[in-house]
């Protein structure tokens, strides 16, 4: 059976060309045809999600902020930070799916999984109607553990593969460098989400292994690779 290809997933947006997370990376993501997009989230000190992956905005927009002990106006006029509901919007608009991952440990712990329920049941309404399919995902084991009630898709992300023996996600999340060793398929019911493939040789074993979904930094270098094999 020939090896079929994995959605692709633009990891923070088209960000090899775009600055990450910000709207032009989505926009670009769209254009160059990805599938779904995958985002960082983390809660401002008024309790708003924004698509973030440090703690402070020191690498991104060369600024102090810490986001958790920040309000989002002060964010934002530091730096046009785009928030979960935008990233929605964009997604819904465009038919893409959505990986959206949680960031931890963070002072406010489990805040960011109930907030993060709250909007998208919000607007699980408009997400079905678009057909798109959305996963909540995160490094921390207790994260994962506490969506286990919610019938969202969950994935647990980890660097080794032997992490996933006590995996309490719905999907796995290995690092590429974590899945040459891996049979090709999914695991037992799991689907397989991984991160992050950016060089040919990393998009061609994703393909060889039947990955499910494979985020990249570059959509339309992925999509050339994947339509050429």
């Amino acid at each position: 059976m020939a090896p079929s290809n994995p959605l692709i997933f633009a990891h923070r947006g088209a960000s090899f060309d775009y600055p990450e997370m910000s709207r032009e990376a989505y926009l670009a993501a769209v254009e160059q045809g990805a599938d779904g997009f995958e985002t960082d989230l983390r809660l401002t000190k008024d309790h708003i999600i924004v698509c973030w992956h440090d703690a402070t905005m020191k690498r991104v927009a060369d600024c102090d902020l810490v986001i958790a002990e920040s309000t989002f106006a002060e964010i934002q006029a530091a730096y046009p930070v785009l928030t979960l509901t935008e990233l929605l919007e964009i997604a819904l608009e465009h038919g893409k799916h959505l990986a959206l991952e949680t960031k931890h440990p963070v002072p406010t712990h489990g805040a960011i999984e109930r907030e993060l329920l709250k909007v998208l049941e919000s607007y699980r309404a408009r997400i079905d109607a678009a057909g798109i399919f959305v996963s909540i995902m995160s490094f921390s084991w207790f994260a994962i553990a506490r969506l286990r009630r919610s019938d969202w898709n969950t994935v647990f992300l980890a660097v080794h593969r032997w992490f996933f023996i006590f995996n309490p996600g719905r999907s796995m999340g290995p690092g590429v460098t974590a899945i040459a060793k891996m049979r090709a398929g999914r695991s037992g019911n799991r689907k397989v989400f991984v991160w992050t493939a950016n060089t040919s040789e990393e998009i061609l074993l994703c393909r060889e292994k039947s990955i499910d979904v494979m985020m990249t930094d570059r959509p339309a270098f992925a999509r050339s690779i994947l339509e050429s094999a």
